[in-house]
């Protein structure tokens, strides 16, 4: 078992886009209507939106490989770009998604424990993330890694608003 992480830049921009359309719809497709999903993946997955988060300064994007195939990817944020104002101690992950064929395979704690390295190398304090409230499975992989629910806010998918719980960490 071999995992390798690679930074995305610009020229990754439609490799990403395909990459979310597939992990995103692999999660939630069956849970919501087909206009809401189409709606949240035009929205937040066309090129233009992700060469500007691509080339925020304070986002950063990492496809991992497993066995050198993409298995998935991760996105984190500092600073302005979080999604909601966390604060100056704060690291967030906002998208942590593996390819369903690649689950359970350690992928995702992974990915989180590269996040956990990157927040500390940037000196943040504290790492946060968003979880759908009905994602049961990854509420309870988050809270094994030691996150912990401190609130709750609106995510939009589509025209529904659903209720994602914010966990975060305290890193050592």
């Amino acid at each position: 078992m071999l995992i390798k992480i690679k930074k995305c830049v610009l020229e990754d921009a439609r490799e990403l886009q395909e990459l979310s359309y597939e992990t995103f719809n692999e999660t939630f497709k069956d849970v919501n209507t087909p206009e809401n999903m189409i709606g949240y993946l035009e929205k937040a997955f066309n090129i233009r939106q992700l060469e500007k988060e691509l080339s925020n300064r304070f986002s950063q994007f990492f496809f991992v490989f497993f066995n050198n195939e993409v298995a998935g990817y991760l996105k984190v944020n500092t600073n302005d770009a979080q999604s909601e104002k966390m604060g100056d101690d704060f690291f967030e992950i906002e998208r942590i998604y593996v390819k369903s064929k690649f689950q359970k395979l350690g992928i995702g704690k992974y990915l989180v424990n590269k996040a956990f390295k990157i927040a500390m190398e940037c000196g943040k304090r504290k790492i946060w993330l968003g979880v759908w409230e009905k994602n049961e499975n990854a509420i309870s992989f988050y809270n094994k890694l030691g996150f912990v629910q401190t609130g709750a806010h609106s995510f939009y998918m589509g025209e529904d608003e659903q209720t994602d719980l914010i966990m975060t960490k305290t890193l050592n």
